[in-house]
């Protein structure tokens, strides 16, 4: 029974403080422990245990009151005032920007109603002292009522530490009219959150590709962007020089910003524009292929500014359809080759180094590679292998060196990388 009925109370067993983890253990594994609330000591010096009372019946009630659990000596009683556990007091961001909300709403003697429940958003990304929302955010006639949301949003941003919130994705202010165009720094990127978007969920592709060993390299960016793999490929893996090619004038104006906020801009060439009009050719160690779904329109321009007379590596980006499979149908892959995505809302990503990524405490688990990721991968494999062949007149070899899972785009649709290594083959 929740705390606030029966005079604010709540059932639970009492026993004596030795053997206070032992029934703990035996709650647990019953399920009977009611973890919103803490054990606390009850006159007598005895420690009392919280229990769902909606799991036990009369019966059970009076076993437990009788002989107690494993033998233990206990007994029932019920706790005034009991104290919340640390989980139950923590809560979310989402939780907290919908109590400040309702208390606001209350406070203007309007109701809360299941429909302002369901408008109030749940994530949103926030970007320094900026959180982007959805677009149908503060929908309700409730909130134009109010100022279009101004007052919900200020109180919201006050709730998060922040000073504006925008609708993502179309710019308009709806915190108190302080936002307007302008450029967002979260950490080692800058951009306009009005022009450009940034992706958070790929952290750990960018974290991969600031380990990778790039000394000396050439590397070509056939997606830049406004810098996503370009900085970690310049800044930690330490390439010599990248070629960065991007359509977009905004995400290009941001690139030159990130470039030059970095210190490696003297190490970077843009090129602004259609990648597939580039006349670069023969000059690469190493292509980036980042785009989602699909980067294949980009696969014969990387293979033509691959180095002809050594080859390199592809890095492919691609969304993969894979149907559940049994666990045991999953070939694994060794845990310090294989890193399963970390979802990511704030926003505010670090272009961090290896040794960072050591000492953050942070542990990967083994992900799987499917089936489906790859038959996909020795298409490609295949794939490429025909057009570098068919470019250069002579036969190359293609090794699948690595597929990175890294994050779920859709249902059953991953977003994986290919690491293709591309050589041509020596004559026999």
């Amino acid at each position: 029974m929740a705390a606030g009925e029966r005079g604010g109370t709540v059932l639970a067993l009492a026993t004596e403080p030795r053997f206070a983890q032992r029934l703990r253990r035996y709650l647990e594994e019953e399920q009977l422990l009611d973890a919103r609330y803490r054990l606390q000591k009850v006159p007598g010096g005895s420690v009392a245990l919280p229990v769902l009372e909606a799991k036990l019946a009369e019966q059970r009630l009076r076993a437990l009151q009788e002989s107690g659990p494993l033998g233990l000596p206990c007994r029932l009683l019920r706790i005034p005032s009991p104290i919340p556990s640390k989980a139950a007091s923590v809560r979310t961001p989402a939780q907290k920007l919908r109590s400040e909300l309702r208390r606001m709403v209350l406070g203007l003697g309007e109701s809360w109603s299941e429909e302002l429940e369901r408008d109030v958003p749940r994530s949103w990304q926030r970007h320094g002292d900026l959180v982007l929302l959805s677009e149908d955010s503060f929908s309700a006639a409730l909130w134009t009522k109010l100022g279009k949301g101004s007052k919900a949003c200020s109180r919201g941003c006050r709730s998060q530490s922040c000073l504006r919130a925008a609708g993502h994705g179309c710019g308009i202010s709806l915190g108190n009219g302080l936002l307007s165009p302008g450029w967002r720094c979260p950490r080692r990127y800058t951009f306009d959150v009005t022009k450009c978007m940034f992706s958070p969920g790929n952290i750990t592709e960018k974290l991969r590709v600031a380990s990778l060993p790039c000394a000396r390299e050439v590397l070509v960016d056939l997606y830049a962007g406004i810098g996503y793999f370009t900085l970690p490929y310049l800044v930690h893996a330490a390439a010599a020089f990248a070629h960065a090619c991007e359509w977009n004038h905004h995400a290009v104006e941001a690139l030159r910003r990130n470039l030059a906020l970095n210190g490696v801009q003297d190490r970077c060439h843009i090129h602004h524009g259609d990648n597939r009009q580039l006349r670069l050719q023969d000059v690469a160690d190493r292509v980036n292929l980042g785009l989602i779904p699909s980067s294949e329109e980009g696969w014969p321009v990387a293979c033509r500014v691959l180095k002809k007379g050594t080859g390199g590596v592809l890095h492919i980006h691609h969304n993969v359809e894979a149907l559940p499979a049994p666990p045991c149908l999953q070939p694994a892959v060794p845990s310090n080759e294989q890193r399963p995505p970390e979802d990511s809302s704030s926003g505010e990503q670090e272009l961090q180094s290896p040794e960072e990524m050591e000492g953050s405490g942070k542990e990967m688990p083994a992900a799987r590679v499917r089936p489906e990721w790859q038959r996909w991968a020795e298409a490609t494999a295949a794939r490429i292998r025909g057009l570098l062949e068919e470019l250069h007149g002579q036969p190359w070899r293609t090794s699948i060196l690595h597929i990175e899972a890294v994050k779920s785009y859709a249902p059953h649709v991953h977003h994986i990388v290919l690491d293709l290594e591309c050589r041509p083959a020596l004559p026999a």
